[in-house]
């Protein structure tokens, strides 16, 4: 049987259509040692040249990799592309985008914060 929650859950995450975080509560950061104190020290990174170099030097490249791919899916997810199609261009598994799509929907608010400022940064 399914719920009104479950249809609309399923409505969110039919191919074509962008996904949207939903309303409830976000999902809490998982305390992780030494997380605030890496993200302190991307805050002071100036440019995307200071940044490409420091995840360059923190992560193996098939990390930085996976990391890449893993926002290229959510770029391609926000506007809305079929998920075999987003599989085909990143290129990744149709489980990766099913993965990242529902971390927008229900995670931690990241992907929504990212998106959401760099939409209003284009608009500009």
């Amino acid at each position: 049987m399914t719920t009104g929650r479950d249809t609309r859950q399923n409505a969110a995450a039919q191919p074509g259509r962008p996904v949207r975080a939903s309303r409830q509560a976000r999902q809490p950061v998982e305390p992780i040692p030494g997380l605030d104190a890496l993200a302190d020290a991307i805050l002071v990174l100036r440019t995307r040249d200071e940044v490409r170099r420091f995840l360059r030097d923190l992560c193996t490249f098939p990390e930085l990799e996976a990391l890449a791919h893993r926002w290229q899916t959510a770029l391609l997810l926000e506007r809305g592309l079929p998920y075999v199609e987003i599989a085909e261009r990143v290129p990744t598994s149709t489980a990766t985008v099913t993965r990242v799509a529902q971390w927008l929907r229900h995670g931690a608010g990241g992907y929504r914060i990212a998106l959401d400022r760099l939409n209003a940064k284009a608009r500009r």
